[in-house]
C-alpha cells in the first residue's frame, strides 16, 4: 500500500511485552499497515521495561503511573503529542482506562475523529457492576466515539446497550495461518480411537481466571480415562487453586501446567495435542479458539458471548453446557468415538479461519475503517 502520511495515536492500557489477545491484535494489525505511522500510549507495568522504544510498526510510550491515574496522564501526554505531531485520529483499545484517556482526548480536540475497538472478555453484567459508580462517564467512552469496531456481534450489542448510536463494524481478531498450519509441524493424533488404549491429550490455553473454568477441565479427568490427559498454557490468580485441585484429586500424572508459554511456541504445543477445550463463563470473541481451528484440533466451547460467531455445534466444533463438567466429557467422548465427526469439524473450521479470520484480511478490514475515518 502506498503511504500517505496517515498518523494515529493509539490509547492502551498494555502493551508488550504485556500481551493479550488485544495486544496481539494491534501488534498483528499495524504490522500489515504501511500507509499510516502508529504512536501508542500505555502502562508501564515494570521498571525494566523501556520509557520508549519501537515494537513493530508501533511507536511505544510508557508511562509511570497507576491505573487509576492513567486516563489523565495518558491524555495530558496524548495532548502533548498531538500538537507535535497532528494526528489524523485517535484509536482506544478497549472500554477500560484507555478508553477514558480517548474520551478526555475527543473533548478537547473534538476534530480528530476517534475510534474505539471493543476486546472485553468479562461477563457485561461484571463490567456493569464493576463501573456502576461512574455509569454516566463510562458511557461515554462509547457515545463520544465516531466509531465503534468489535471483534464480535455481542460486543456490538453491548455498544448499543450503553446508548452507543453510531455506527458498529465488526471486524474480528485473526490468526496467522501460516504460523499455526499443520504443514509446519509433525502430524498430531487424530482425536478418535479406542479410548483405554490410545492416549488422548486435551490441551486448553488460558488465562487462569474464573471466566475461563479451567477448573472445570480439571474436573472432568475423573470422568474420563487413565489415558485421557491435560496440558494447561497460561498463568493465572487461580493458579495455586488448580494446583490444589490436582493434588486433591490425585491428578498429578494426567495434569501439566506449563505455566506462561512464548506465543510462538503455542502451535507446537497444540499440534502436540488432540482436543482443545475452553469452557469459558463468559467471553468476548476468544482468539484462542481460533487459533486451535487453524492448527486442526477438533474444538469444544460453550454458547457464551462471541464464541457463536464462528463455532457451530457439529459443523464447526462442540458446544459444552456452562459450568458442567461432565457435559465436557460427553463431548470429548464423542469425539473420541466418532472420527468422522471430528474429521468434518476440523476440515469446516479450517476453511472457515482461512476465509474469515486470516490476520491479512483483518488488517484490511481496520485499513478500511482508518480511511474512512481520516476521509
Amino acid at each position: 500500500m502506498p503511504t500517505t502520511g496517515k498518523k494515529i495515536l493509539i490509547f492502551s492500557l498494555a502493551y508488550f511485552p504485556v500481551e493479550g489477545g488485544a495486544e496481539i491484535a494491534v501488534k498483528e494489525i499495524t504490522n500489515r499497515i504501511s500507509n499510516a505511522e502508529f504512536d501508542l500510549i500505555t502502562l508501564r507495568f515494570n521498571k525494566i521495561h523501556s520509557v520508549q522504544e519501537k515494537i513493530g510498526n508501533v511507536n511505544v510510550f510508557r508511562l509511570d503511573s497507576s491505573k487509576t491515574l492513567f486516563p489523565f496522564k495518558a491524555f495530558l501526554f496524548a495532548s502533548k503529542l498531538h500538537k507535535k505531531y497532528k494526528y489524523d485520529l485517535i484509536w482506544a483499545i478497549m472500554a477500560n482506562w484507555a478508553g477514558l484517556a480517548a474520551m478526555f482526548f475527543k473533548y478537547r480536540f473534538p476534530k480528530v475523529p476517534y475510534l474505539l475497538t471493543l476486546q472485553e472478555g468479562d461477563s457485561l453484567d461484571f463490567i456493569k457492576r464493576k463501573v456502576r459508580f461512574i455509569w454516566p462517564i463510562f458511557r461515554k467512552i462509547f457515545t463520544k466515539a465516531d466509531l465503534i469496531q468489535a471483534i464480535s456481534n455481542f460486543l456490538g450489542n453491548f455498544a448499543k446497550s450503553v446508548g452507543y448510536k453510531g455506527r458498529i463494524e465488526i471486524v474480528p481478531n485473526g490468526v496467522d495461518v501460516e504460523k499455526f498450519a499443520e504443514s509446519a509441524f509433525p502430524a498430531h493424533g487424530q482425536a478418535s480411537g479406542n479410548s483405554r488404549e490410545k492416549p488422548i491429550r486435551l490441551i486448553t490455553t488460558s488465562r487462569l481466571v474464573k471466566k475461563n473454568a479451567v477448573g472445570d477441565i480439571i474436573e472432568t479427568l475423573k470422568y474420563l480415562p487413565e489415558n485421557v490427559s491435560l496440558k494447561i498454557l497460561g498463568t493465572g490468580p487461580l493458579e495455586i487453586d488448580c494446583k490444589l485441585q490436582i493434588e486433591n484429586w490425585k491428578l498429578e500424572g494426567r495434569v501439566e501446567m506449563l505455566g506462561h508459554v512464548d506465543y510462538n511456541d503455542i502451535p507446537r504445543h497444540l499440534h502436540q495435542s488432540d482436543i482443545f477445550i475452553r469452557p469459558s463463563v463468559s467471553e468476548g470473541f476468544g482468539s484462542s479458539f481460533i487459533e486451535a481451528m487453524a492448527a486442526d484440533l477438533p474444538v469444544i466451547a460453550t454458547n457464551v458471548g462471541g464464541i457463536p460467531d464462528f463455532l457451530k455445534d457439529y459443523e464447526t466444533g462442540l458446544f459444552c453446557e456452562v459450568n458442567n463438567p461432565k457435559s465436557i466429557a460427553e463431548k470429548i467422548i464423542e469425539y473420541i468415538h466418532n472420527p468422522e465427526l471430528v474429521s468434518r469439524v476440523v476440515k469446516n473450521a479450517r476453511a472457515m479461519v482461512e476465509k474469515k479470520y486470516d490476520w491479512n484480511l483483518v488488517a484490511k478490514q481496520m485499513n478500511a475503517i482508518f480511511d474512512k475515518l481520516d476521509a
